[in-house]
């Protein structure tokens, strides 16, 4: 059986870091992203999904993205149940994050911060995936000109 969800998306708000009791940094957020399937009167259909991520990672997204950037994710989803103070179970789904990719450069329309002097640049790894990954691989430049994406 495989549990493996790829979504992109734009943070509903800037991430939250946390850490657990043995000091593993955990960033949550929720993205929103455009379903398949129309509403009963033919208007987009939008998912949110909250995500966390663990890691060295999850300090690079809180550092590097706030509410409305564009991340790809990849992850597995996650279900719990629990019963809340009035005794209503309740079902949360979350992705727990494997990778978070920034799929906007600084400076982009979402990503615009006046007082941001953290220096980021856009860096891509040999995977080409842009950002944080939870797997510690090292981050490498690449100067690609916009005429050689294929998007």
């Amino acid at each position: 059986m495989v549990n493996n969800v790829v979504m992109v998306g734009r943070l509903t708000r800037d991430p939250e870091l946390r850490q657990t009791a043995s000091s593993v940094s955990v960033a949550s957020f929720t993205i929103a992203c455009d379903d398949t399937r129309k509403g009963p009167n033919g208007e987009k259909v939008t998912v949110f999904m909250p995500v966390s991520l663990f890691g060295q990672a999850a300090d690079t997204v809180v550092k590097y993205t706030r509410k409305g950037s564009l991340v790809g994710v990849v992850g597995r989803i996650s279900q719990r149940k629990y019963t809340n103070r009035n005794g209503v179970e309740i079902t949360s789904t979350e992705i727990i994050a494997n990778s978070v990719d920034f799929l906007e450069p600084k400076g982009s329309s979402a990503n615009r911060d006046t007082n941001n002097d953290s220096g980021y640049t856009s860096d891509i790894s040999p995977r080409g995936n842009m950002g944080a990954q939870d797997n510690g691989g090292n981050l490498g430049t690449v100067d690609i000109a916009d005429d050689d994406l294929p998007f």
